[in-house]
């Protein structure tokens, strides 16, 4: 990004943030005992759109209003994103939701209390299917069902970490239409930079990915999108700020003051098109994502092609505010992935699905940055879904809940 350019974009955030820093105690959280104790944080984050809340906090200035400087660095795969906050190499990290579940109990990885800061997206991940199986016919659930049943071979789909949201999206989704993902197809791990030209030479019929790599395999002609994460689970959450139990109870001000910057770039990303269109100008950048910008700067508008010729308007497109709707850490979303978790048999017995919520999730930490930012924040730390299958998922009788499934391992 050249310096003029840059020098606008935070000219462009200077005003909002002006206008909200006046309004603020002690230029908000930085002075006296709310100080933050570490100033400098090192947040990991992975080259997908939905690490933009991170990167534009940075990027904006939106850190040095609270008193810290975020240092985004690049991470290649998940699995490195969860050695580095497990050792300490990064403070925290743009994250898989279940990931941080899966460590706080010893699956997939080593064993860390582990903490939730706040949801940093909603919706805007997909499965993509190859070309190859598109023109066999299988388009969607039901017709990839259709043509595994009648087509015997060994399938294979990729999904991004064992126990993050790409795997679980991908489980549910094939699950709901009689697939299962353990027993009838080929599971592999790719970090998402890697699935495209994974793809291309042919290494997996399908895989489930944030974006832009989903829509990046239909700009290059070799995939076509079968299903949007909204579609499996409206206003889902996806990726999370995420750092290490102890993380937070050595330097409280220090995250709160991170939510806060972060926050308030979800809330700079949403307010606007010309805001999300910097943000992707931005993003795609060698640094971060390190795409054409035509790949990322579509579906952040909620425009959609399926890579067949058809288009849509989808309301529920990637959102990083949505008056504060995003950004809760409600108590459900983290226990809905312990039910996936043990449906699949990556738990064996059921965890005390509310308790571990409650360890990992930090309701409180969270309100204390909204209330400062007049951020609105639901009464309830439960929320309820209706998924894709028509099951309702609200947090009540999650072992019921896990047990229920028909398809599992």
């Amino acid at each position: 990004m050249s310096a003029d350019r840059r020098k606008l974009l935070t000219g462009a955030a200077a005003g909002a943030v002006t206008g909200l820093a006046s309004s603020l105690p002690g230029g908000a959280w930085a002075a006296g005992s709310d100080k933050p104790e570490k100033e400098e944080v090192r947040i990991g984050f992975i080259p997908l759109t939905d690490c933009a809340s991170v990167v534009m906090a940075s990027v904006l200035g939106f850190d040095k209003k609270y008193g810290v400087k975020i240092i985004p660095t690049k991470e290649a795969s998940w699995a490195g994103v969860r050695d580095k906050l497990v050792n300490g190499e990064l403070d925290m990290a743009h994250a898989l939701y279940g990931m941080i579940y899966g460590v706080h109990l010893g699956v997939a990885g080593p064993k860390k209390d582990m903490a939730v800061l706040m949801t940093l997206n909603n919706n805007g991940q997909a499965i993509t299917l190859s070309k190859r199986l598109a023109d066999k016919g299988a388009v969607d659930g039901a017709t990839l069902a259709k043509l595994m049943a009648t087509d015997k071979r060994e399938y294979t789909f990729a999904q991004t970490f064992p126990t993050g949201t790409h795997a679980m999206w991908l489980y549910y989704w094939m699950a709901a239409h009689g697939i299962n993902p353990l027993k009838d197809a080929k599971v592999i791990t790719v970090p998402p930079p890697q699935m495209v030209a994974n793809m291309r030479v042919g290494n997996m019929d399908g895989y489930c990915v944030g974006e832009p790599w989903n829509h990046r395999a239909i700009v290059d002609g070799i995939g076509i999108t079968a299903v949007t994460s909204q579609d499996i689970w409206k206003d889902h959450p996806e990726k999370v700020l995420a750092s290490s139990g102890d993380f937070v109870k050595q330097y409280p001000n220090t995250a709160r003051a991170v939510i806060m910057a972060v926050l308030e770039a979800g809330r700079w990303i949403d307010a606007g098109l010309q805001n999300k269109l910097k943000m992707a100008d931005t993003i795609a950048e060698k640094a971060y994502v390190n795409t054409g910008v035509d790949a990322i700067n579509q579906r952040i508008l909620g425009r959609y092609q399926n890579g067949l010729g058809r288009t849509w308007d989808d309301p529920n497109y990637m959102k990083f505010f949505n008056d504060g709707q995003v950004n809760f850490p409600y108590l459900s979303d983290g226990m809905w992935f312990l039910t996936q978790h043990k449906r699949w048999g990556l738990l064996k017995d059921h965890p005390d699905y509310l308790a571990v919520a409650k360890q990992i999730n930090q309701i409180d930490l969270y309100k204390q940055a909204a209330s400062a930012l007049k951020v609105n924040v639901p009464k309830d730390a439960m929320r309820s879904s209706k998924l894709i299958d028509g099951v309702v998922w609200d947090g009540r009788e999650p072992a019921k809940y896990a047990d229920a499934f028909k398809v599992k391992a």
